[in-house]
């Protein structure tokens, strides 16, 4: 017959020896119930203040009567709730999976460390990403400075560039003196008023001559001198 007390006890005193400082036993009976903090490896040179306890879980296990024939009971903890958000459904899934695969076997040690080794691909993840962050935030700054740096030092002028635009600048200004020159002789041409009523002598008559033969008017002035003759008269007649 399995004693299984003996196997749970045997399997905590191993677990002690493995994580002394992670472990911690709640209580003994009438099963044990413990719980093993799990964090995410840190690399040799890493920043130990920067990455302590960025990533990390609490699991939480309570033997059944009959463990490891059957199941422990589990519990996910987080002590950030972004986390828990993040990953817990993930960790979960992966002690199931752990119970399901060691089943009849003492089986915490294969879940810790399953449960460490997706932790240690989360951090690498997160780190990845904030160092993919920080370089764009880099590149970004030196794209600035220098934008900024070259509109100080302005174009660099060469032989070639200075001949290329003083070419440019002779020819413009031979354009705009040949405009001048133009606007000048045609102000130059103009004549007055005066200039031209001295210039055509017969200036008073010039209207007339414009007139053709057939729009003239012939004028007896004989006709003027009987009128003026009949007004005599009756001016004489009323006196």
């Amino acid at each position: 017959m399995t004693d299984y007390k003996e196997e749970q006890v045997n399997e905590i005193e191993a677990l002690e020896s493995i994580y002394p400082d992670e472990l911690s036993v709640l209580t003994t009976e009438p099963c044990h119930v413990f719980q093993l903090t799990v964090a995410a490896e840190e690399e040799e040179g890493e920043d130990e203040e920067e990455e302590k306890g960025q990533l990390s879980v609490t699991l939480k296990f309570t033997y059944t009567p009959t463990y490891p024939e059957e199941a422990p009971i589990f519990e996910v903890i987080f002590d950030d709730d972004d986390l828990a958000q993040d990953f817990e459904q993930e960790i979960r899934d992966l002690v199931l999976a752990q119970i399901e695969e060691n089943l009849g076997m003492a089986m915490i040690f294969a879940i810790v460390s399953a449960s460490q080794e997706f932790l240690n691909e989360r951090i690498d993840d997160i780190k990845a990403a904030k160092e993919d962050r920080k370089n764009r935030i880099e590149e970004e700054k030196k794209r600035v400075e220098e934008e900024a740096a070259n509109k100080l030092k302005g174009t660099l002028v060469t032989i070639e560039s200075f001949l290329e635009w003083k070419d440019m600048f002779d020819k413009e200004q031979k354009g705009l003196r040949g405009k001048r020159q133009l606007a000048s002789e045609n102000t130059s041409g103009k004549l007055t008023g005066k200039e031209l009523f001295f210039q055509n002598a017969a200036l008073d008559t010039s209207d007339m001559d414009l007139l053709d033969e057939g729009d003239r008017v012939e004028v007896d002035e004989s006709l003027f001198q009987d009128l003026d003759l009949e007004l005599d008269i009756d001016l004489d007649d009323e006196d």
